[in-house]
């Protein structure tokens, strides 16, 4: 589980259960995709709570999963330059 800490003292991390969130501090868990089946039961990974694509379509959810922690740890979970 990778842990983004700012400048700031805020954590960022595509949530777990690896480690007790809690034990850091206050928590404020919010919502980085959504990831659900289309009409033709393929599956749309939509990321726009972080500003970011949709992908897809997926025949299977465990790749729709994989392909949403990828693009999320790529693109808004690693730290700013």
């Amino acid at each position: 589980m990778q842990l983004i800490i700012t400048a700031e003292g805020q954590v960022r991390c595509i949530y777990a259960e690896a480690i007790d969130l809690a034990t850091i501090g206050r928590m404020r868990i919010s919502r980085g995709s959504f990831v659900e089946p289309n009409v033709a039961g393929q599956w749309i990974v939509d990321l726009s709570p972080v500003q970011g694509p949709r992908l897809g379509p997926f025949a299977k959810r465990s790749a729709a999963l994989q392909s949403e922690i990828d693009w999320l740890e790529q693109h808004w979970l690693s730290p700013s330059p």
